[in-house]
């Protein structure tokens, strides 16, 4: 039997009409548009409207991916959905969008690892094809973070937006095609750094509401810190395991985290900032569903072939951090 592997045959993404820029922003907080380009590169984020979910969103994000790698939601095999921001905590996410689909049958399942959560889903999918169980996996990263953020806290609110990205994996017997490594890691030690802590060990009560412990937090000097070490070790670790030079990388897809960040990584390994897709000032940190938006505007704009090499790297709450290689 000849080896199997997975590789990347669609790409899709959607995103909300609604706009939230920088201006309509300071109108909310203290805060302005030269003061957030500066520090994050951001211009504007996607928000939900209020008959849009993660899973009307990941749903026509998949729709998209599924007709660009020419199938039909009736060929897949699996449904793996990256989120922090579920539907609702059950059913997952994965079994709405199934239904939506029309593929209910199918096995669906979400996952969650915050900002790396879309590696983190991406490197299962593959599994799955490379053990040869399924032909064709539909892989989802979706988030309505708006629904999580507190508007009355600029140093959140200023930062993450909506929308969902999705890719088909799909079995391959060409050699040196599809994923040809990744590397998944996580600390739980540092899992203050990054939270919204409703749940089993706080549930919600009045006094929660009444003190908006209900949002995300975060503590932006350490996440800064940790995603500038763990991209440049990140994008070091994935060219050296697969041999590849500068100049075999076509392309690097980053969580879209913050453009200070991603410029200061890129600078100091030598990379072209042009090798690196980023999209964040339209669009902001939109978690698990950043990579998959990004690599479907790359694709459909023609910055990848195929034969090409990306790499994907992608940091988050947990604390957990991912790369992965692709030849496409």
């Amino acid at each position: 039997m000849d080896l199997l592997g997975a590789n990347i045959t669609g790409t899709g993404s959607c995103l909300p009409e609604r706009r939230l820029t920088n201006d309509d922003l300071a109108k909310m907080v203290d805060t302005n548009d030269e003061w957030i380009t500066q520090r994050t590169g951001i211009k504007e984020r996607r928000i939900a409207a209020a008959g849009e979910t993660t899973a009307t969103l990941g749903a026509e994000a998949a729709r998209r991916a599924i007709a660009a790698a020419g199938l039909t939601p009736k060929d897949i095999g699996l449904i793996v959905v990256a989120t922090i921001t579920p539907e609702m905590v059950f059913p997952s996410t994965a079994c709405f969008i199934g239904a939506e689909l029309g593929i209910a049958g199918a096995p669906a399942f979400d996952l969650s690892a915050a900002c790396s959560g879309f590696i983190y889903a991406m490197t299962t999918g593959a599994t799955f094809v490379r053990a040869g169980q399924y032909e064709h996996v539909l892989v989802i990263g979706a988030e309505t973070i708006s629904r999580i953020v507190n508007y009355k806290d600029r140093a959140s609110c200023i930062l993450f937006g909506d929308g969902a990205g999705a890719v088909v994996l799909s079995r391959t017997t060409e050699a040196g095609r599809g994923m040809l490594y990744n590397s998944l890691h996580a600390d739980g030690t540092g899992g203050d750094v990054m939270k919204c802590v409703p749940g089993s060990r706080f549930p919600v009560t009045e006094q929660m509401l009444a003190e908006e412990q209900q949002f995300m937090q975060i503590r932006g000097r350490e996440v800064y810190k940790f995603a500038v070490t763990k991209f440049e070790e990140l994008i070091e670790d994935a060219m050296a395991k697969c041999g590849l030079g500068v100049d075999q990388v076509k392309l690097i897809v980053p969580h879209q985290v913050n453009q200070r960040i991603i410029d200061s990584a890129m600078e100091k390994l030598g990379l072209s900032p042009s090798k690196a897709y980023v999209n964040i000032e339209r669009y902001g940190n939109t978690s698990a569903a950043s990579i998959p938006i990004a690599l479907d505007e790359a694709w459909r704009e023609g910055k990848l072939t195929p034969g090409d090499h990306v790499i994907f790297v992608a940091f988050g709450a947990g604390l957990t951090w991912a790369n992965a290689v692709f030849r496409v």
